[in-house]
């Protein structure tokens, strides 16, 4: 018999002593996928040749094991021929036919149990460094999250005093050379785990800050009460969260209990405090603080009015609302007066041009200089007071005020059957402008156009 060139593809019906030039030579033929070459010197250790395909043109070579166990057979690919010699292969081929003969086992099998408790391990290990970095968790890096969660859901002056709460003060103040802020009430909570923000430490803190803030301090436990009842439903920071530690009756004392204010301008005072108001040298404060008076809305309210939400024509006003979006209240004539006025600089009609929003954003300044000239302490919220105060003195239905004000309908009746459009509302309302005005000695011109009203105060 002939002997075979060296360019000729190896005999695969026979076994043959593997070198690397039978290796080069073997290729898979056409019609089949694949074929294997048998070793002579390591029982059950083959070389793999698949078919050529459009990703490999030149087909795949590897080393495989093969046996039977079972009466079956099973194949297990020890790697590449570029990567494994042919020695190494015959090593590992003998390891795999000790563990099919004389373990009989099989070693995919094996190895895929070796892979899932390495995979098990690794989740174990990876799942404990996730509860260590959970339990490390700060409640300011929580806070973070709730203030952008919750955002959506809050008016802009709410957001504000979440962030007030949390700050951590140690910054120049923009209007007090020389004077830094101080941390705000939440701020020693930022830095602690979440999960030690328990009922002892809220206890402690509501103690100090009772003594030192007591008003800040009962509005910063109400935040931190919701947040950590939100942070104790949200799933990832549940186990951490204690939802009632800032409940407790003990630190609900320690903080104090809030006093109902009683600041208001009575009738007999109103002559005074329109002529300091109306002695403020910036014309902005001066109509904004006579138009908190006057419209009996809340500060922000007010403040955030823009000029688009001011129709002359008609005679009303669209402000913001925290009940409902926003409530639509009538444009009297005096408050038409003040706003006809003032400069339109920009969008808001109360506008500042050195604040960075480019509205006005703290009259209390002027206001309480103006209250300590007419010898009266009143706040800003305290013209509220004062709107719904003096509207007792007039014969008009207190839903009237109420609704104005922006106040939720109060009974049945209220709630469900009175609707009030706004010309009704109008007739109320200038009707108690014009008591009011009457009182503080300021006569002018009601029938004249807005901007053009001559204004005396006496």
């Amino acid at each position: 018999m002939a002997r075979p060139k060296k360019t000729d593809a190896p005999e695969l019906s026979e076994a043959q002593d593997l070198t690397a030039g039978l290796i080069e030579r073997l290729t898979c033929p056409a019609g089949k996928t694949q074929v294997f070459l048998r070793d002579t010197k390591a029982p059950g250790l083959r070389v793999r040749a698949t078919a050529a395909s459009t990703k490999n043109p030149k087909g795949l070579k590897a080393f495989v094991y093969e046996a039977k166990l079972n009466r079956q057979t099973i194949r297990r690919t020890i790697g590449d021929v570029r990567v494994w010699d042919i020695e190494a292969a015959r090593t590992e081929a003998r390891r795999l036919a000790v563990v099919v003969r004389s373990d009989k086992d099989d070693p995919r099998e094996l190895e895929r149990q070796q892979e899932a408790d390495k995979a098990a391990v690794i989740a174990t290990a990876a799942v404990k460094v996730q509860a260590a970095k959970v339990a490390a968790v700060t409640m300011g890096e929580v806070w973070a999250v709730y203030l952008v969660e919750r955002k959506p859901h809050w008016s802009a002056l709410h957001y504000r005093d979440h962030e007030k709460m949390a700050h951590a003060g140690g910054e120049q103040r923009k209007r007090m050379a020389g004077v830094m802020t101080v941390p705000g009430p939440l701020a020693n909570f930022m830095t602690l785990r979440l999960s030690d923000v328990d009922a002892t430490t809220v206890q402690a803190w509501a103690e100090k800050e009772g003594k030192a803030r007591p008003t800040r301090a009962r509005l910063a436990l109400r935040i931190l009460k919701a947040f950590l009842r939100w942070a104790a439903a949200e799933t990832d920071y549940k186990a951490l969260a204690n939802a009632t530690a800032a409940s407790g009756k003990k630190t609900r004392e320690m903080a104090g209990t809030s006093k109902p204010k009683n600041d208001y301008i009575q009738r007999e005072q109103l002559s005074a405090w329109f002529a300091n108001v109306c002695q403020i040298q910036n014309p902005v404060i001066a109509a904004y603080l006579q138009c908190l008076l006057l419209t009996g809305a809340r500060r922000e309210e007010l403040a955030e009015l823009k000029w688009e939400d001011v129709n002359f024509q008609w005679r009303g006003l669209t402000l913001k609302d925290k009940i409902e979006d926003v409530r639509p209240v009538p444009l009297t004539p005096y408050v038409a007066h003040l706003l006809a006025t003032l400069p339109k600089r920009n969008e808001w009609v109360f506008s500042s041009p050195t604040s960075a929003s480019g509205r006005l954003t703290e009259p209390s300044i002027a206001h309480r200089r103006a209250c300590a000239a007419a010898g009266l302490q009143v706040t800003l919220h305290g013209l509220r007071r004062s709107f719904a105060s003096l509207c007792e003195w007039l014969d008009i239905p207190g839903g009237i005020s109420a609704q104005i004000q922006g106040h939720a309908p109060q009974g049945v009746r209220e709630q469900n059957y009175i609707r009030r459009p706004l010309d009704l509302l109008r007739v109320h309302h200038e009707k108690i402008e014009a008591w009011i005005l009457e009182q503080a000695g300021v006569v002018f011109d009601a029938k004249a156009a807005p901007g053009a009203l001559r204004v005396v105060a006496g």
